[in-house]
């Protein structure tokens, strides 16, 4: 189901889901979290990210309520990105997900750590 699918229900789930239905949006905000960064910082801290896909779905949180683009006229042009009250609200749900899945996780399949306290993001698979 696509997103402007998902957006004509009036379910609070279903605009959840459209708002977040990507991998990266979830992991963009637990990596802003409740400070300002520049693009490339950003980018350096989720280096499993293409620049483009990095700046489509900033785009597009941009436009659901959860990030603010800051952009500065100077040169060299900066842009700093924020979560808005919005964003931030999602950050209590964001840990609880986590904490769920570090519960029930089957351990040797899939392992995923993501490190999102200033630091870099590392996915990686393991072989069984």
């Amino acid at each position: 189901m696509k997103k402007n699918e998902l957006m004509q229900y009036s379910c609070p789930l279903g605009k959840a889901m459209a708002a977040l239905g990507s991998k990266w949006k979830p992991i963009i905000v637990l990596v802003i979290k409740d400070r300002k960064l520049r693009f490339g910082e950003l980018a350096v801290r989720i280096n499993v990210i293409s620049r483009k896909v990095l700046t489509d779905q900033l785009r597009e949180m941009e436009t659901d309520g959860l990030v603010i683009r800051e952009e500065f006229k100077e040169l060299p042009p900066r842009v700093e990105y924020s979560l808005t009250e919005k964003g931030l609200a999602l950050l209590p749900i964001l840990y609880l997900l986590e904490e769920w899945e570090a519960k029930y996780q089957v351990k040797g399949l899939f392992s995923e750590d993501c490190y999102t306290d200033n630091k870099t993001i590392k996915i990686e698979n393991l072989k069984n």
